[in-house]
């Protein structure tokens, strides 16, 4: 059993007005299923943790919400950031809250807000990736790309690692244009950065020592303040001054050039549902390819009434019914204060709506 770590931060601003700064997408129902993003991920690690042994790292303004969604975790288990660091702050406060319990114990970093199709093979993929991270690698799982992605990160593999599925990790690039992605694929050496990683709590902590000290030594005074009244003093003192930066870039590129990180190509229907439109693909259709998101499985959906309509993906939040005739490859999306419609295919240009109104001061929409 390992320890699972679950970053659950974030707005999802590319599924506004659904997802929203108090109210992100990973505690909604998006699985098809009424388990949300955030419960499901949870779910599909049982076979491989304990509620027990799942530590939750997320907002102040989430936790209660959290909390909620997943009884069975321990309060204790649900680490509040007093204001989002990005990725590396919050992955390397549970890897040092895991050490105090067990100082060489293994870790995976799963985000809360991905769709998995193949849960067998994912747990499979992953114990693949507790034996490099046993080992002594820092562990990623990539993904086996099926098309020139340029919405993704890439990590260029080298040779096997012993006799199994494990690959030597080179490189990790950027999100490539379309050509470079094309050579990507054919290459059969890169895989898409999914975001998941696994690894000893020791041989992290010590990678973050090498590379990132500084953020290494305020977390440590943070960590020796946990268990003690001074915990929140210490927490909201330090913590703002902790650099803000990915564990990607903070740990793991380094890493990748000193040969301590490997892989394990995963193959289980991986998705990092970023827009409407993805989910759109994810998801179950009726006969005219129509989504309608927490719709039960019946073929009259109640609030949604759709007419010679084709490809739309159509979320009913306000209690209002949503009628359509005569459209095609539409998202809409109604919620109590916005009503969005938009091209699918303009999906990913959403969170453009939100900048727009960040800009006008218009923070309650966000």
């Amino acid at each position: 059993m390992l320890f699972a770590v679950i970053p659950a931060g974030g707005s999802g601003t590319r599924l506004w007005p659904l997802s929203r700064a108090s109210n992100p997408k990973f505690l909604h129902p998006l699985t098809g299923t009424s388990a949300s993003l955030l419960q499901a991920t949870v779910e599909r690690l049982a076979p491989l943790s304990t509620p027990d042994r799942t530590l939750v790292v997320t907002g102040a303004a989430h936790a209660a919400a959290v909390a909620r969604q997943l009884a069975a975790v321990p309060e204790e288990n649900i680490l509040v950031e007093p204001s989002p660091r990005d990725s590396c702050a919050a992955i390397a406060l549970a890897a040092a809250v895991i050490a105090r319990r067990d100082p060489e114990a293994v870790m995976g970093s799963f985000a809360a807000d991905h769709l998995i199709g193949d849960t067998e093979r994912y747990v499979e993929t992953v114990r693949q990736a507790v034996i490099g991270a046993e080992q002594g690698l820092l562990m990623t799982v990539g993904i086996t790309p099926t098309r020139p992605e340029t919405g993704y990160g890439y990590l260029q593999c080298g040779g096997p690692i012993g006799s199994g599925p494990l690959r030597r990790v080179e490189e990790f690039t950027e999100k490539p244009a379309y050509d470079v992605a094309e050579s990507y694929l054919k290459s059969g050496r890169h895989l898409w950065n999914a975001g998941m990683f696994v690894w000893r709590v020791d041989v992290f902590l010590a990678e973050l020592a090498r590379q990132q000290p500084d953020l290494h030594a305020g977390l440590m005074r943070i960590i020796d303040a946990w268990d003690s009244a001074e915990r929140d003093h210490v927490l909201g003192e330090v913590w703002p001054t902790l650099r803000k930066i990915s564990v990607d870039y903070a740990v793991m590129e380094g890493a990748a050039e000193a040969g301590r990180v490997g892989t394990v190509p995963g193959d289980f229907g991986w998705n990092d549902v970023g827009d409407f439109h993805t989910l759109g693909e994810m998801l179950p259709t009726d006969a005219d390819g129509n989504v309608v998101l927490g719709a039960p499985e019946a073929e009259e959906k109640p609030g949604v009434l759709l007419h010679d309509s084709s490809g739309l993906v159509v979320v009913p939040h306000s209690g209002r019914l949503i009628a359509t005739l005569g459209v095609r490859d539409l998202i809409v999306v109604d919620t109590p204060d916005v009503v969005l419609v938009c091209p699918r295919d303009r999906a990913q240009d959403v969170k453009k709506l939100v900048d727009g109104l960040k800009e006008r001061g218009e923070e309650t929409y966000v």
